[in-house]
């Protein structure tokens, strides 16, 4: 798996979601027709593409991102992203939309229940792939958005010679059909996912193990909470044990700090092993509260 770049090109283009969250903390989840007190509430800037984005232009790596905003997209969370080094040259706002917003509760323990209004990020139809843009990077990271885009984009970026990581999230579960994430995973060197995800992936690739996957997918790096990260490739499977945070403030965006860690130390020419442990550092970072 190579991370080299062309002459003069930056690291990562990350697509995917920029949202608005909306945090609510509680001490558990109500039973139905029942109520709980809230515990503290906040509104942070979200999104898979943003949080992976952020951690790693934090760790050194160049990175842009491709997403589509509405109204409502609070101004200072944009000069907050330019501020952090992140090239917004792929990013378009859509007028007369609301900009993608996530409700989450977390409870006391870390469990999540969360509402997406995906806002321009429901349909690609009419997305067009800036491809000059794309062009100036050496990878693609597919997230979170429109699948029928985002195969556009990892095709284009195939064709231009970028090497494509294939994340789609918890969008495999609910927008993605087979024949979809079997043609992402067919332009893809890496599958990234938690335990379930890439079950998923399994399942809808028609493989009867997950190091089966690595058949079309070269590496395959599974997130799987306090038990660590395991990563499959053709060559074998290596287990990471999770460190424990010394404090928790949120769990939610940990996956997409443990990626953002893993680029940054991926792109500074670390090897896999190291860089999956720089992921686990960054994915403890971000629990605590460090940003």
């Amino acid at each position: 798996m190579s991370r080299a770049r062309r002459a003069g090109s930056r690291d990562l283009a990350v697509a995917g979601h920029i949202n608005v969250d909306r945090m609510l903390r509680i001490p558990r989840f109500p039973g139905p027709d029942r109520t709980v007190a809230i515990a503290s509430s906040s509104v942070e800037l979200g999104g898979t593409a943003a949080n992976l984005a952020r951690v790693a232009a934090q760790g050194g790596a160049s990175v842009g991102l491709l997403s589509r905003l509405g109204d409502g997209f609070p101004s200072e969370f944009r000069t907050r992203l330019k501020r952090e080094g992140i090239d917004l040259g792929g990013v378009r706002t859509i007028r007369g939309r609301l900009t993608p917003t996530c409700y989450v509760v977390e409870d006391a323990h870390g469990a999540q229940r969360t509402l997406i209004d995906q806002g321009p990020m429901e349909v690609g139809g009419s997305f067009a792939v800036p491809r000059a843009w794309l062009r100036r990077y050496a990878w693609l990271h597919v997230s979170t958005g429109p699948p029928d885009f985002q195969l556009r984009l990892a095709e284009v970026a195939r064709a231009d010679g970028l090497r494509v990581a294939a994340d789609p999230a918890q969008e495999i579960f609910y927008r993605w059909s087979a024949p979809q994430v079997r043609r992402l995973l067919g332009w893809s060197e890496i599958l990234f996912g938690n335990g379930p995800e890439i079950e998923r992936a399994r399942e809808m690739a028609g493989r009867g193990s997950v190091r089966a996957l690595t058949e079309i997918v070269p590496c395959v790096i599974r997130t799987e909470g306090a038990h660590g990260v395991t990563v499959f490739s053709r060559t074998g499977v290596s287990h990471f044990p999770a460190p424990r945070p010394a404090s928790v403030r949120s769990f939610v965006g940990a996956g997409d700090a443990f990626r953002g860690g893993f680029y940054a130390a991926f792109f500074s020419g670390e090897p896999l092993d190291r860089s999956v442990v720089a992921g686990q550092r960054a994915a403890g970072r971000w629990i605590e509260g460090v940003r």
